[in-house]
């Protein structure tokens, strides 16, 4: 009888701790998809133990889906191996002896910029803009540079080209901060804050009431369209300007009875606005007083004898470490930063940029490890696009790679913290995503990327589901 009894024990079902795994997700994850709001929707969610990199769960691992801002994690992990940790940008200051151009006798400062995202930004103490501007200045002082006031800046963003923003960006995101193109030359990550007040009642007229930073070149050519919404409207106004534009246009609605009502924008040539904030900084723009400020198009173009008239750098600014920027990378999902760095491949390795030959490294960088290329249908670094195209099976082995590299401790802690994991978030019109790693309380530990297309109804609702659906992980 005992021996029966023993027998029977044996047929019986042995599951393993990730059978049950499997199967608690196998159940959510078909609860998650019949939900109404998953009626025509296409969801991908990959999971594997991040110590064996077993399969923990699968459904459409090979479906190539819009990631939005979970492709900052490739990014992230490229730039780490391509460039590493302690890479820094540089911005250099060079003095120019008296160059003659269409009869121009000038002095000037030469701003040779490559690409530094960081430029100005406030998210570092030696990055924000009044200590970059005193800096110049001091350095100018000490090298005894006489007639400071009367310099002519000269700022050089020819190092990328003239094409600021990759393909397939929508007309809605381009002008709003959160689309700002990259340059060589960047400044205060290419934004800037628009105040606008509004009237008492629905469709009154709004008015900009000021800029911050003052938009040196460009604020008189601004145009507001935004009308006075409902009560708790909140901010529904955006920003229309491609990049080189004199003109600007701000359209939608803000909340009534608003005195100050800020909305940020990208600064539409960073570079020019650079040059006008430095030359101001030498007191030498009130009313321009006859002094002159260029970008790249009249740096190379009417001024280039001028690049055999310079003299030895002076200053050279360095960004912090790159595992600082990709620490601001994540936690904010700043788009600026991943499009330079993508920019920063093509021109580190091959000496001229652009985004198609920066995202053509990535993609031949991963099929060298291992992943099919056609996994990485990309086009920008950030996700902002949503012409990208990326597997949750290809996120999740760029995820297991990086588990394996000893920056591995940077990447990690550049990830926010979303449902209690460690995961990159993402969202673009109709897409969300989540992806990254959990430890369970069990301890056992997983890798997970969970993408959904074409859902319907409110995001916030779409992501109590997927959390519930992660839940299972813990």
């Amino acid at each position: 009888m005992k021996r029966l009894l023993t027998y029977t024990f044996l047929l019986l079902p042995f599951y393993t701790p990730a059978q049950l795994v499997s199967q608690r997700l196998q159940k959510a994850f078909q609860q998650f998809e019949a939900d109404s709001q998953l009626r025509h929707a296409i969801s991908s969610l990959y999971v594997v133990d991040g110590a064996t990199g077993q399969v923990v769960f699968d459904k459409n691992s090979q479906i190539g889906l819009a990631p939005a801002s979970t492709q900052k994690v490739i990014t992230s992990v490229t730039a780490f191996e391509l460039l590493g940790k302690d890479y820094r940008y540089k911005t250099e200051f060079r003095l120019m002896n008296p160059i003659y151009s269409n009869n121009v006798t000038a002095d000037g400062l030469a701003v040779v910029g490559y690409g530094d995202p960081t430029f100005g930004s406030w998210r570092f103490n030696n990055t924000k803009a009044d200590v970059i501007l005193e800096k110049v200045k001091q350095t100018l002082i000490n090298k005894n540079v006489s007639n400071i006031a009367n310099l002519n800046v000269f700022a050089d963003d020819s190092k990328w080209g003239r094409h600021l923003l990759p393909g397939g960006w929508i007309w809605d995101d381009i002008g709003n901060y959160y689309g700002a193109g990259a340059s060589s030359i960047n400044w205060r990550e290419n934004q800037y804050d628009i105040y606008l007040s509004s009237g008492k009642l629905e469709g009154d007229t709004c008015k900009i009431v000021k800029t911050y930073p003052e938009l040196l070149y460009f604020s008189q050519k601004l145009f507001c369209e935004v009308v006075t919404g409902l009560s708790g409207s909140g901010d529904n106004a955006y920003v229309y300007q491609p990049p080189y534009s004199v003109y600007g246009f701000i359209r939608g609605t803000i909340p009534p009875r608003e005195n100050e009502f800020k909305i940020s924008a990208s600064i539409s040539e960073p570079a020019s606005q650079f040059a006008m904030e430095l030359g101001k900084y030498f007191y030498c723009c009130r009313h321009n007083e006859g002094r002159q400020f260029y970008s790249a198009t009249s740096f190379v173009n009417r001024f280039w004898k001028t690049v055999h008239s310079v003299t030895d750098t002076i200053y050279t600014h360095y960004s912090p470490s790159l595992d600082s920027i990709i620490y601001w990378f994540n936690k904010k999902s700043i788009n600026l930063y991943g499009e330079a760095l993508v920019k920063t491949f093509a021109y580190e390795k091959q000496g001229f940029s652009s985004t198609d030959s920066g995202v053509a490294i990535v993609k031949r960088f991963w099929k060298e490890k291992g992943l099919d290329e056609d996994e990485l249908n990309i086009s920008d670094g950030s996700g902002l696009s949503p012409l990208n195209r990326v597997t949750t099976h290809a996120q999740v082995e760029i995820l297991k790679f990086a588990k394996k590299r000893d920056w591995f401790p940077y990447f990690y802690k550049s990830l926010p913290d979303y449902n209690g994991m460690t995961m990159k978030s993402g969202t673009i019109s109709d897409v969300k995503g989540f992806c990254g790693y959990h430890k369970a309380k069990n301890g056992k530990e997983y890798i997970f990327s969970f993408l959904v297309n074409n859902y319907s109804g409110k995001t916030s609702a779409l992501v109590t589901k997927m959390f519930k659906v992660l839940d299972e992980l813990k």
